[in-house]
C-alpha cells in the first residue's frame, strides 16, 4: 500500500466495539467490495468496502471478516478469510497478503483462505441464532449494481432460512460517526496533502490555463505524497460552470475575470478530505465577486460556530438558511417580498443556495451517520455554504472540515488559505 502502516489497535478496538452491540449468539459477516469490470478484460481499481477496512485494515479483494463473539471455540471468535496467492497470481498481479502479514495488519489471529469460507462457516453458523449481514444503507445511495454483499444476503437467507437475520448497517453507522483517536491523524494527513495541492495551484492558475491542467497539477501533488489520488471526482469549474453543482467535465479554458470553483481533495489510507475554494483566474476578485465571496465566507464562519455538541442536523441547517437568507438579501438577490411569500418547503434562499451545508466525513466522503443523532465529540463534518448566480456566470463555494470536541470544534483545515485577501496575495506573490 502507498500509505504508511496503521496501528492495528484501531481495528482491534473497532471489532470490540461492534461485538458489544451484537445480540447474544450472533455471527456477523463482512465482505470486501468487488473489483468492477469496465470493457473487454478491463477492470477498475479496488475501492475497499469501508466497513471491512474499518474492522480489519485489510485492503485486498475477496476478503471476508467474520465476528462470532460467543463461538464455543475461542479461535473462531474473530476470523479473516484471504484470497490465496500462487505463483501465477504473483507474476501477474504482484504481492498479496500472507497470513502472517494479515495478522500483523488486522490483529486477527485466525486466518483462512477464502476458498475455505463455505466449509468453515457451516461449522459455525448452526451455533448461532442471529446472522448479521451488511448492506449499503446510505440515504443518498442509488444502487443499480448488485454488490458482493447483496449476493451473499440472498444466498444466506436461502441456505439458512430458520436463522434470525439482522442488519449491520445501523450498528456501523453508529460506530463510524465517532472518529477514534487513530483515525484523526489519517484524516488530517489527507487534509495536509490537499493543502499542498491547493497551494501549488495558487501560483499555477492564470488566464488561459485549462481546467484539466489544474486537475493534473493536483493529481501529481496528491500521488507523490502517498495518496491514491482524488477522494472523489474533482470539480474544477470556471466561470458559469461553477453553477453546475456536480460539474465533472473539467474541459474548459479558464478566462481572465472568471472565478474557478475548486471542489478537490485527496484521500489517504482510504480516509478522505473534502475541500472547496473559489479563486480568481486573474489573481484578483472583481468588486462584485468579492462581495459575493465575503458573503459566503461570513456564512461559513457562522455555520462553523454552530457545529458543536448537542446541536441537531435539521435545526442547524434551518439556522444556516436564515443566515444565508440575510446575506442574499444584502446582495440584492432576493427581496423581503420573496421571503414573505416563500414556500416553506423551498425557501427563497434555495434559489441561490440549493444544497446542504454539512455532511459527515471519514472513510467515505459522504460518510455514514444519522441526521437524527445530536452532534457529539468525535464527529467530523464538512461546512460548505455556497452562492450560485447563473445570470452572472458566478458560483462561490467555500468548504472546510470540522472536528467536534467537548469544548466546541476544531477547524482541521484552518491552515488552508480561505480569506480573500490572503488568496490574492499568494496568487500575486
Amino acid at each position: 500500500m502507498k500509505y504508511h502502516p496503521i496501528p492495528n489497535k484501531l481495528f482491534i478496538r473497532n471489532r470490540h466495539r461492534l461485538s458489544n452491540l451484537l445480540k447474544p449468539k450472533s455471527i456477523a459477516i463482512f465482505h470486501s467490495n468487488d473489483i468492477l469490470p469496465t470493457n473487454a478484460d478491463g477492470t477498475l481499481r479496488l475501492r475497499q468496502n469501508s466497513d471491512l477496512f474499518y474492522l480489519s485494515g485489510i485492503d485486498q479483494e475477496e476478503s471476508i471478516v467474520v465476528l462470532f463473539p460467543d463461538a464455543p471455540d475461542e479461535k473462531h471468535r474473530e476470523i479473516l478469510f484471504l484470497r490465496e496467492t500462487n505463483e501465477h497470481i504473483a507474476v501477474w498481479e504482484g504481492y498479496k497478503y500472507t497470513k502472517e502479514h494479515a495478522r500483523e495488519v488486522s490483529g486477527i489471529q485466525t486466518v483462512y483462505w477464502t476458498r475455505q469460507f463455505d466449509t468453515i462457516i457451516r461449522t459455525l453458523i448452526f451455533e448461532a441464532e442471529h446472522i448479521y449481514l451488511n448492506a449499503n444503507e446510505h440515504t443518498r445511495a442509488d444502487i443499480v449494481v448488485e454488490t458482493r454483499e447483496a449476493r451473499f444476503v440472498q444466498k444466506y437467507q436461502s441456505l439458512y432460512p430458520l436463522h434470525k437475520f439482522e442488519r449491520l448497517a445501523p450498528l456501523m453507522h453508529n460506530l463510524r460517526a465517532i472518529k477514534q483517536e487513530e483515525e484523526l491523524p489519517l484524516l488530517q494527513e489527507a487534509m495536509r496533502i490537499t493543502e499542498d495541492g491547493f497551494r501549488r495551484l495558487l501560483s499555477f492558475v492564470k488566464p488561459g490555463v485549462w481546467e484539466f491542467e489544474i486537475e493534473a497539477e493536483l493529481l501529481h501533488e496528491f500521488v507523490r505524497q502517498r495518496s491514491k489520488g482524488f477522494a472523489y471526482e474533482p470539480i474544477i469549474a470556471s466561470g458559469a460552470n461553477a453553477c453546475v453543482l456536480h460539474y465533472l467535465a473539467n474541459d474548459q479554458q479558464c478566462k481572465a475575470g472568471d472565478v474557478i470553483l475548486l471542489d478537490v481533495a485527496a484521500e489517504y489510507a482510504n480516509y478522505n478530505a473534502d475541500l472547496t475554494r473559489s479563486i480568481p483566474v486573474s489573481g484578483r476578485y472583481t468588486p462584485r465577486q468579492r462581495q459575493v465571496y465575503d458573503a459566503v465566507h461570513r456564512v461559513m464562519k457562522e455555520a462553523t460556530a454552530m457545529l458543536v455538541p448537542g446541536n441537531l442536523w435539521d435545526e442547524y441547517h434551518y439556522e444556516v438558511g436564515k443566515i444565508m437568507e440575510s446575506e442574499l438579501k444584502g446582495l440584492g438577490l432576493i427581496s423581503q417580498h420573496d421571503i414573505d411569500n416563500q414556500d416553506p418547503d423551498w425557501p427563497a434562499y434555495k434559489k441561490y443556495f440549493m444544497h446542504g451545508t454539512s455532511h459527515f466525513l471519514g472513510l467515505d466522503v459522504h460518510d455514514v451517520g444519522s441526521k437524527y443523532r445530536r452532534f457529539e465529540p468525535g464527529m467530523v463534518f464538512t461546512c460548505e455554504p455556497g452562492i450560485y448566480i447563473p445570470e452572472e456566470g458566478l458560483g462561490i463555494r467555500l468548504e472546510n472540515n470540522i472536528l467536534i470536541t467537548e469544548g466546541g470544534n476544531i477547524d482541521m483545515m484552518a491552515s488552508i488559505p480561505v480569506d480573500a485577501d490572503e488568496i490574492e496575495t499568494l496568487m500575486n506573490a
